[in-house]
């Protein structure tokens, strides 16, 4: 059988390989790209507008980012590297319009404000000390905090109409949020490359084997669902970009360095508002505090967004158990992915994890009734007739192997590569795609090293994401810089709501 020889596989036709390929064809123009789906359209899993949160992740309202400590202050880090991370992602996305690869900005990014909202003494307290601890820092100077309801009433008519006047209640706003049509996006970004001599997309394929060559070259073997028939590419370096499906790809490597790791299915779901009226009313996404025990895909929010050109409002996601690693998987993905390498750490989270699965198994036997009373703590006169309920995405948080007690199960995600830098995968979800810039930046440092560190890599790095090298969470006059440029190139100061 003869063998395609490409310089760069991508396996998933999702956010992330479509940012890979976008960053490495402008890099090198001249780079022979292969992407495989196994389905038969791009953008189709993780990365569909209904499968994501579409908030554009900054840090600004989810307060599962800022976990508060035993003596009631709060931990900032983790919301400072994810806000820097997304305005990297809204730097590229600037440079991508002004060349135009992709479309005017209101086709795939919107002004919407960004708001948290919490109720009762305790969490009340909270929000205060979380303002206090990131208003300081020029990444969330412009955060407003309030707990008068007069002025929340202006800030979310919908969230305090008909509230209890007797109510505790605190609200953080930051103006220039955004909602992204991630799934848009990615389509854009890939028909952009299919434009390329150099590129080749392949839908309805999937991957059935790899193994690597001693000259460090990957041999995978791609079937075609359609055809039941199967080719090979020998690639120079493979990029596992798959979603839910990254990780027994990963498995199939054999990479030592893959060795430990796990994953922990969760699905989701959304209430959807069926009544135009009721979703003219409210223009904001409001995050709330998840419930004790929840996983953090399950922060509930009241969510303003454009999909496909359109408003439309969510609630949710209420989260799910489930042994799917994708949304359009199998129910034996979970099991088929236990390995001799991994079924300790597996093991070991499954024992320390009682009450996340308890949680879990509660939430999926939710009624209707009781998905709507967990509404109505964010809009009071919510009807049920107004709502329905449709799937969200799966996601697979990672489980890794420690020394200490077995496995870990962490919430976020991570990049595996191997020793050779001639494979990587991208594990875990949130923040997920609105930090896909940073991510495949990291991957093409670590798989791309020598060529990274030449003149011409460099200086067209700079030209892409002004700020790359230098750190916007220290450097407050750059990040007013170029925070300023991307508000204004992505058109982010126009009036919210509008499209």
């Amino acid at each position: 059988m003869s063998h395609k020889k490409v310089d760069v596989l991508l396996v998933g036709a999702g956010v992330m390989s479509a940012t890979l390929g976008a960053l490495l064809s402008h890099l090198d123009p001249s780079l022979r790209i292969v992407m495989v789906e196994r389905l038969g359209k791009v953008a189709h899993e993780s990365s569909h507008s209904l499968n994501n949160a579409g908030t554009g992740h900054a840090g600004y309202c989810e307060l599962n980012y800022t976990p508060q400590r035993a003596d009631g202050s709060v931990q900032i880090q983790r919301a400072l590297e994810i806000n820097a991370a997304f305005e990297m992602s809204l730097q590229f996305w600037s440079y991508l319009v002004k060349h135009g690869v992709l479309p005017s900005p209101e086709k795939f990014i919107n002004p919407i404000c960004h708001q948290s909202f919490v109720w009762g003494q305790e969490d009340v307290a909270f929000l205060r000390e979380r303002f206090v601890a990131l208003h300081q820092h020029h990444l969330f100077e412009e955060m407003e905090y309030s707990e008068d309801p007069a002025l929340l009433r202006e800030w979310m008519p919908l969230v305090m109409e008909h509230r209890d006047a007797s109510q505790e209640v605190a609200a953080t706003q930051v103006r220039h949020g955004t909602d992204v049509d991630f799934g848009f996006m990615t389509r854009k970004l890939v028909k952009s490359l299919t434009k390329h001599s150099t590129f080749d997309l392949q839908l309805n394929h999937t991957i059935t084997g790899m193994s690597q060559h001693t000259d460090g070259h990957w041999l995978v073997r791609v079937n075609d669902n359609h055809a039941d028939t199967v080719s090979s590419y020998e690639a120079g370096f493979v990029f596992l970009g798959a979603g839910g499906g990254a990780l027994p790809l990963l498995q199939k490597s054999g990479i030592p360095e893959a060795r430990g790791y796990g994953g922990f299915p969760v699905s989701g779901q959304w209430l959807i508002c069926k009544n135009p009226e009721v979703v003219k009313r409210h223009s904001s996404k409001v995050y709330g505090k998840a419930a004790v025990g929840a996983p953090p895909m399950s922060v509930p929010h009241l969510d303003a967004r454009i999909i496909d050109g359109a408003p439309a409002l969510l609630f949710g996601p209420f989260a799910s158990i489930t042994t799917k690693f994708l949304k359009q998987g199998s129910v034996m993905d979970l099991f088929s992915s236990l390995k001799s390498g991994n079924l300790k750490p597996m093991l070991s989270v499954a024992r320390d994890n009682l009450g996340l699965t308890r949680y879990l198994l509660v939430e999926a036997f939710r009624s209707h009734k009781t998905r709507m009373a967990t509404l109505r703590g964010f809009y009071a006169d919510a009807k049920d007739a107004d709502w329905e309920l449709a799937s969200a995405g799966q996601r697979v948080q990672i489980i890794k192997g420690c020394d200490k007690n077995g496995g870990k199960l962490e919430f976020g995600t991570e990049i595996v590569t191997a020793g050779d830098g001639t494979l990587a995968a991208l594990l875990g979800a949130s923040p997920g795609a609105s930090t896909s810039v940073q991510a495949m930046v990291d991957v093409i440092e670590r798989c791309f090293a020598s060529r990274m560190l030449t003149p011409e890599w460099q200086s067209k790095m700079r030209e892409m994401i002004p700020s790359y090298g230098e750190s916007l969470d220290e450097n407050a006059a750059l990040l007013h810089e170029v925070r300023n440029r991307t508000l204004a190139t992505l058109q982010l100061n126009r009036p919210r709501g509008k499209v």
